[in-house]
């Protein structure tokens, strides 16, 4: 104890001031105190108006400290303290509460008060106002656009936001219907989001931790028997499994104290005859398993089945890397199992080459039985998007709507401040007359149909708006450091504006660069000195939005001046056309602490003007010596901003997209040995999409 003892003392020295002469130490009754031993001194001096007039009972205290006294007839003060008491706290009724800064050493102060200024510090309330355009009151969504507008979790104080700050995550998603609403479970959220039409989302709490530091739900499992709910978290050493049939009371009861396997990334399977089948696994080195479960108490009844492993060596979309370009630094890890079964068949989903990068895709193996064996379905990755705003479509989960179409959700890349900086993409997903299990990412960014609409073709979801904000002119009302305006509609998520506060005169403005009609607004909000960790009730942004054909007169489109929602990709579907040239968005409110901040102001609607001609000279040259990589040219279409590249394993079965805005080559990396593949591309432009070329065989 008094090795202890004398370490803790030296440590607390070196942590005092430099006017500490040194530590007493205190023997209590219980435990040792440790008090450092510091000179202090008598502060003096007055308090007066600006007319030099005295304040009688004015309160001047040290900073943050309990220590104070009120001025006498003459507005006279005295305060012990010390060199490290800097800070003078002076409160007067009616006057401005002030911080005054005393000079080392300095024995006197006299301090000056001013008269206090009627206007509040917090922005006015109002009551938000319905317009032609925007009812907030009344809204009646049936697109959505991605990422998914929902209350993202802050990630909790550790090592990942040490360096960068606060930012948001969540990862891993899997959805579901229940009770005639979609659940979202998904990484590090201490609860699920809930909707009925996969446009509008709401938070339940449902959190199950024991221990700061766990991530009670890091790539959850959630599956449905009969009215009761499951669910559970990854785990190398056994988590609950937890059921209920209220999810978002917040009531959950424990089906078994621990599970017995190992099963980091975990996806529990019910099949049609009853039986139970969990998959686990994330490495870079083992494959992933699957086993038959029990029903009573989820032990396994099977032997345990090594599924699937990684061939990045004939499949380059899995190779490790930002474009598949890096097979020294790791292998690739495989992980995000899934099952789906369709007309009979097992589609066995899996992730891969890593969450961090643009290409995290999810790949599929088709079988007879859930533990295959399995054989790589000729179509893969069945999920894929390295292009555009939102990039990545990886470790992700399949579910069946309310009119029988399917949907995928997946992760999607943002990794600025840390690797696992990730949010969520939704993206239509079918099976071809073949059985060919694929995802519709084209315009995966862009306004598409919810699940109100019954669409079967996933091609047919988006809407036809258009990008009108690509590279447009913006002006702020100010700008923190190298955080410039440009980033407004540079459409790269990784890069983001921040104002010089987060206050209510803070504003952003785009010039379309002509009379547009706009259908469409998202609000990509980023953290900047947001100071936050983990969920929290009071996390809300508010804000107006005006439109002006000169720059002059503005007029009121969309007011969310008394918004209490989280919305950090706020997605405004408008009522009915907008017929307008500049935009400005208003601040009113940041959570936080945080600078009004925005990594992207995307616009969408139409442009008058015929639509773009189709592309000419584009080339596919396939590397001979390592047929993973293609690189593909273009000449420039006039008037486009961007490409949209299709590609696939027959003409009618071009499934894959990638979107390259601003360039007219792309350097691909993610295709199969062995495989042919034909390929075509589109300009897209604000008046609307060009004619698609004939197929390249390559």
């Amino acid at each position: 104890m008094k090795a202890l003892t004398t370490i803790l003392a030296v440590w607390l020295a070196i942590g005092a001031s430099a006017s500490s002469d040194s530590i007493k130490v205190v023997k209590g009754q219980v435990s040792d105190y440790y008090i450092p031993v510091v000179t202090q001194y008598e502060v003096t001096g007055t308090v007066t108006d600006s007319n030099g007039s005295p304040l009688s009972g004015a309160t001047v205290m040290w900073l943050y400290s309990p220590a104070h006294s009120n001025t006498d007839a003459q507005g006279r003060f005295s305060l012990i303290g010390g060199d490290t008491d800097i800070n003078l706290c002076v409160h007067y009724p009616g006057m401005e509460m002030m911080t005054v800064e005393r000079q080392a050493g300095a024995r006197v102060v006299n301090i000056v008060m001013t008269p206090k200024h009627s206007a509040s510090l917090a922005a006015p309330r109002h009551a938000a106002q319905a317009t032609r355009w925007y009812d907030p009151h009344n809204t009646v969504t049936s697109t959505y656009c991605n990422p998914l507008n929902i209350s993202y979790n802050y990630e909790p104080w550790n090592h990942n936001t040490q360096h960068g700050g606060s930012f948001r995550s969540s990862a891993d998603p899997m959805g579901l219907a229940y009770k005639g609403e979609y659940y979202l479970f998904s990484t590090n959220q201490g609860g699920f989001h809930y909707s009925r039409n996969l446009s509008d989302w709401d938070f339940a709490t449902a959190s199950f931790q024991r221990h700061p530091a766990d991530d009670d739900e890091c790539a959850p499992a959630a599956w449905v028997v009969g009215d009761t709910l499951f669910y559970t978290g990854s785990t190398y050493e056994g988590l609950p499994i937890w059921y209920s049939t209220d999810p978002k009371s917040g009531r959950w009861r424990r089906a078994v104290e621990r599970n017995t396997l190992p099963t980091w990334d975990p996806y529990v399977f019910l099949d049609d005859d009853g039986k139970l089948y969990e998959y686990y696994g994330s490495s870079n080195e083992y494959p992933v398993k699957g086993v038959q479960i029990s029903r009573d108490d989820f032990t396994p009844i099977s032997k345990i089945h090594d599924l699937v492993l990684l061939h990045p060596q004939q499949h380059g979309w899995e190779r490790f890397g930002m474009n598949n370009d890096d097979e020294v630094t790791l292998k690739p890890f495989m992980e995000g199992s899934f099952i789906t079964k369709h007309n009979g068949k097992y589609y066995f989903q899996y992730g891969a080459p890593g969450t961090e990068f643009k290409v995290y895709a999810d790949g599929v193996y088709v079988g007879d039985h859930p533990l295959g064996p399995f054989t790589y379905q000729r179509h893969n990755p069945m999920s894929y998007k390295p292009g555009g705003f939102v990039q990545g479509v990886g470790h992700g989960g399949t579910f069946v709507d309310m009119k029988g179409n399917y949907w995928h959700v997946g992760t999607c890349m943002l990794s600025l401040k840390y690797k696992f900086e990730r949010r969520i993409g939704l993206y239509p997903t079918a099976f071809d007359a073949d059985g060919v299990m694929y995802s519709t990412t084209a315009f995966g960014d862009y306004p598409c149909w919810n699940a109100d609409h019954d669409i079967k073709d996933p091609a047919q979801r988006f809407t036809g708006w258009m990008l009108l904000s690509y590279q447009k002119p913006c002006t702020v009302s100010s700008t923190d450091s190298t955080l410039v305006a440009a980033s407004l509609t540079d459409e790269n998520m990784r890069t983001y504006w921040s104002a010089a506060t987060g206050g209510s005169n803070e504003w952003a403005q785009i010039d379309l660069t002509g009379e547009r009609t706009v259908r469409a607004i998202q609000l990509n909000y980023y953290d900047h000195h947001t100071v936050q960790h983990n969920r929290a009730s009071d996390i809300y942004y508010q804000y107006r939005i005006l439109a002006s054909n000169d720059g002059q007169q503005w007029t009121l489109v969309v007011d969310k001046s008394d918004n209490d929602r989280d919305v950090p990709h706020d997605y405004i579907e408008l009522r009915e056309p907008l017929h307008t040239r500049y935009l400005r968005v208003e601040n009113l409110h940041m959570p936080s602490g945080g600078n009004f901040c925005l990594s992207e102001l995307r616009v969408f609607g139409e442009a008058p003007g015929e639509k773009p001609k189709i592309v000419t000279k584009f080339a596919v040259n396939r590397d001979k010596k390592d047929p993973r990589n293609a690189m593909m040219t273009w000449d420039a279409v006039p008037g486009a901003y961007g490409y949209n590249i299709y590609f696939g394993t027959a003409p009618q079965k071009m499934y894959h997209c990638i979107t390259v805005n601003g360039d007219t080559q792309y350097d691909m990396r993610g295709l199969d040995i062995g495989t042919d593949y034909f390929f075509s591309i589109e300009a897209l432009a604000e008046s609307g999409r060009g004619p698609v070329s004939r197929p390249i065989k390559r």
